[in-house]
């Protein structure tokens, strides 16, 4: 879905309803259901950021293109939330790694020393077996 926005800021719901050519009510449903958060103003307007509008692009790209219910996009985006969140904790611990590297290298390069251990031996995984065949 092409994005329909022009500048950064925020939107009230009838302009973002008249974007996306929906109407306002699906954008309290979606609301309702936590599948949009907009912040409020101080009269309790609607309002959406850009990152709202990306996510609503996203929630409509699931109803509208692939067919997938309420409950269907919840899920898919509390699995994409969760997976967003084990990538900036993998890519920290990558961080981490690389970093001790780095000072234990500079530090002369005694791996040993430093509480690696060398591989004495070759260690082999076995590939998934296949199930045997029952005799009659």
């Amino acid at each position: 879905m092409a994005t329909k926005r022009k500048s950064k800021g925020a939107y009230m719901i009838s302009a973002v309803a008249e974007m996306y050519d929906i109407h306002p009510q699906t954008l309290r449903l979606y609301e309702r259901e936590g599948l949009l958060r907009p912040s409020r103003s101080e009269g309790n307007t609607r309002l959406y950021t850009d990152e709202d509008l990306e996510r609503l692009e996203f929630i409509l790209n699931l109803a509208r293109d692939l067919g997938v219910n309420i409950a269907g996009i919840a899920i898919i985006l509390q699995m994409r939330e969760r997976m967003e969140e084990m990538n900036r904790q993998m890519q920290g611990f990558v961080d981490y790694v690389r970093t001790e590297m780095l000072n234990r290298m500079q530090q002369g390069g005694a791996f040993n020393e430093a509480g690696l251990v060398p591989m004495r031996r070759q260690v082999i995984v076995p590939a998934a077996q296949k199930p045997e065949k029952k005799k009659k």
